[in-house]
């Protein structure tokens, strides 16, 4: 193996200094075989653009595989073969140009086409679309013995295929996928922006946009300081067509640019329940205000953070958490438990983000099932939050819910074992694809993943 580009530290759940591993730099599936053969007893791990929130992307005293350098591009009509180490932010350009545009789009252009296939990412089409897992024809894998493999959905290894579809990379490296684009007219979407002043509201907004739109989410208020908790915006979009595309987003201009940037992490989190508050308001009635298919530049609908760099530095020192599940249709109660449950302990969320999911897939890890997920972001200085959020993990596993492992940083292996019922499915096909245990990750020894926890 190459001697290691970076030996970097990172802040975890709890303000604790961790070691995100020795990160090697690979230009090929040769380069990737031969660090898997060579890998020591902490393992090796893909690393895409380390966007994870939690520690998935982590793996302290062992080894990360940095594919930055895979990332080759071939179309062919709608057929997209990419390399894993490809970044959403740059494919999407070259997309447009030829009116097309990712199946499934997660909140962030950031994202490695190798992240997309680990974590299965959804989007705000979900209900209608599903997840990645539904639109990769193929993939190229390495395995845990260094052996490059071609796998698909419905082939003979399909098994293998869908564990690694979801599989936080435990199953192998992924060096390459190929999936079908889908059409579009224009870089801009076709955005209908509707208030409501109550939780049961944006939730029946929600349930129409599952007939109506391609594209739905909604903006929730976890304060309600001068309004009802959970009053919020639903926005729902569809591409634009060409004339009603603006002149200032002309097709292939869509590579996302930072507008402004904080600088420094500053002493204190600068996101309390005060500027929260504030800030809700604002936000209501300014973005609040009804609107009917107002075009809007397609980076705006679907990116909304991209355009603003290092925006995490304004939780200061301590950081933030995020918190995102799912809970059943039946058990859409749940999603305002969690709001109440927060707010009480004095940690309101910045960014509260309400979607719809449609039917699941069959990857055994892959996160999305019928009903409701809410994704918060929560400052991590409240002593408080932590048994907060222990109690609510068992509200949401009895209501047959489950956590998202891409964004989780404190889940415990009994809650996810409860959350994922084919878990052992899993780790069944994963023994047959790693039978030595090479792939590891933070996460994976935390959570119990068909690790060595010891090693």
């Amino acid at each position: 193996m190459s001697a290691p580009t970076t030996k970097a530290l990172v802040t975890g759940w709890g303000g604790t200094p961790r070691s995100l591993g020795e990160i090697h730099l690979v230009h090929d599936e040769d380069q990737v075989a031969q660090a898997i053969r060579e890998a020591g007893r902490r393992g090796v791990l893909a690393r895409g653009a380390g966007r994870a929130y939690g520690d998935a992307a982590m793996n302290a005293g062992g080894a990360l595989l940095d594919l930055s350098n895979v990332d080759h591009l071939r179309t062919e009509g709608d057929r997209i073969t990419v390399g894993a180490g490809a970044v959403l932010n740059d494919v999407i350009d070259v997309l447009l140009a030829q009116g097309l545009f990712v199946p499934v789009s997660p909140g962030t252009s950031f994202v490695t086409f190798g992240g997309l296939i680990a974590a299965d990412v959804h989007g705000k089409n979900h209900h209608r679309s599903g997840s990645w897992g539904h639109h990769v024809e193929s993939l190229r894998i390495v395995d845990g013995l260094g052996i490059p493999r071609t796998l698909t959905p419905d082939g003979e290894d399909a098994e293998h295929f869908w564990a690694t579809v979801g599989g936080m990379g435990l199953t192998g490296v992924v060096t390459e996928l190929t999936f079908r684009a889908i059409p579009v007219s224009s870089p801009s979407m076709s955005v209908t922006t509707t208030p409501y002043d109550a939780l049961e509201d944006v939730m029946y907004g929600l349930r129409q946009a599952d007939e109506t739109s391609t594209y739905s989410v909604a903006w929730i208020d976890s304060v309600g300081a001068s309004g009802r908790l959970g009053r919020g915006i639903v926005s729902t979009g569809e591409h634009a067509s060409d004339e009603h595309a603006s002149d200032e987003h002309p097709r292939g201009s869509m590579t996302t640019r930072q507008r402004i940037s904080v600088p420094v992490t500053p002493p204190l989190n600068l996101l309390g329940r005060a500027s929260i508050s504030l800030f809700n308001e604002i936000w209501m009635r300014i973005s609040g205000r009804p609107r009917i298919a107002q075009t809007q530049p397609l980076r705006s609908f679907f990116y909304p953070l991209d355009g603003v760099g290092h925006w995490n530095r304004l939780y200061g020192p301590a950081g933030f958490v995020q918190y995102q599940v799912v809970v059943p249709d039946h058990a859409a109660e749940v999603i305002g438990v969690i709001l109440s449950r927060l707010k009480q302990v004095g940690s309101p969320s910045f960014l509260s983000v309400l979607k719809r999911f449609g039917s699941g897939n069959p990857g055994p890890l892959s996160f999305p099932e019928p009903g409701w997920t809410l994704a918060l972001d929560l400052p991590a200085g409240n002593p408080a939050l932590g048994a907060a959020l222990d109690a609510l993990d068992g509200i949401v596993l009895e209501a047959g819910g489950r956590h998202y492992l891409a964004k989780d940083a404190r889940a415990s292996a009994e809650a996810i074992r409860r959350g994922y019922p084919r878990l052992a499915d899993w780790e069944r096909v994963r023994s047959r694809m790693d039978p030595g245990r090479v792939f590891a990750s933070d996460l994976a020894r935390r959570l119990r993943l068909g690790v060595d926890t010891a090693g």
